[in-house]
């Protein structure tokens, strides 16, 4: 029996192990390896590892854990999750079984992207989904924002703070002369055409095509996907989910626990916005409350 098991092994999953570890409780981490951010070469934002390969710091983190429990990581996926509070069972793809007092979700998620020719290939080189995380390195030269629907007029004008913006509507919506006033108030470019394409070498610069006119050299095109929980085992338990901007998410309370007594959830598949370090602070927070639990309430 592990005190806790942890289904997924990115950043909050490993923030949150890090935390219950170091308070020698007994932890399993199942983890296939599917990062969100594999495709990006580079990390921004997080102190001390800025600029550093994502799958360096994973892999340091990795390393850190195994200095407290070696056979702390379990490779594969979780494929059923089943039980309750203080007696909760967990299989694996291989058919190894894990019982557990407290189930951690720390699944990450998936990014449904706009379907655009060329722009998938692009996913985390050229193509971005948050301005803090890359926007410095692209030289405030020309970058845009792809809508995914009117919701991106409110926070479009943020992004002429990273350079030379235009606002990509696609053709999803209209838009009013009031609101084309209010657009170009903020240094912000408008270009309603519907996209066709998109050109040039993967890591940049892209070249935007159009159903009609020229097309559009870019540094770099920002994206706002749609996300959802990245596995689906913890909707079969019955774990509440909640819409946001962003997309489908866990809902937890305070203490990062999901509507399932205790089963608690943490990282992008429980919080927006998204980014490592808000990831690792959030997966945290979980290993800290879930520990609290194990003392305070040791018996399901």
């Amino acid at each position: 029996m592990k005190d806790v098991v942890i289904i997924g092994g990115s950043y909050a999953g490993m923030a949150a192990a890090l935390q219950l570890l170091r308070a020698r409780r007994s932890v399993a981490i199942i983890d296939a390896g599917q990062r969100r951010n594999r495709f990006a070469s580079h990390s921004h934002g997080f102190l001390t590892q800025d600029g550093v390969d994502p799958a360096e710091i994973a892999a340091t983190a990795r390393r850190q854990l195994e200095r407290y429990q070696p056979d702390v990581f379990h490779v594969g996926s979780a494929t059923q999750l089943s039980g309750a509070k203080g007696q909760f069972e967990v299989t694996t793809d291989d058919g190894t079984t894990f019982q557990a007092q407290r189930v951690l979700l720390a699944t990450g998620v998936a990014d449904t992207l706009p379907d655009v020719p060329g722009l998938a290939q692009r996913w985390g080189r050229s193509v971005f989904h948050c301005p803090y995380c890359h926007g410095y390195e692209l030289d405030m030269g020309p970058i845009a924002l792809l809508a995914n629907g009117p919701e991106a007029l409110h926070h479009a004008p943020l992004f002429t703070e990273f350079g030379q913006a235009t606002l990509l509507t696609h053709s999803l919506f209209p838009i009013d002369d009031a609101t084309k006033a209010q657009i170009a108030s903020h240094g912000l470019g408008l270009d309603e055409r519907q996209l066709t394409g998109l050109k040039g070498p993967i890591d940049g610069p892209v070249e935007v095509h159009f159903d009609t006119g020229a097309p559009m050299r870019l540094n770099g095109l920002f994206v706002a996907s749609k996300t959802r929980p990245s596995s689906e085992i913890g909707a079969a338990i019955g774990v509440a989910l909640e819409e946001t901007p962003m997309g489908t998410q866990y809902r937890t309370d305070a203490f990062k626990e999901t509507s399932v007594p205790g089963l608690y959830a943490c990282g992008d598949a429980a919080r927006m916005p998204h980014s490592v370090s808000l990831a690792v602070a959030d997966g945290a927070w979980a290993g800290a409350t879930l520990h609290r639990s194990l003392v305070f309430d040791p018996v399901a």
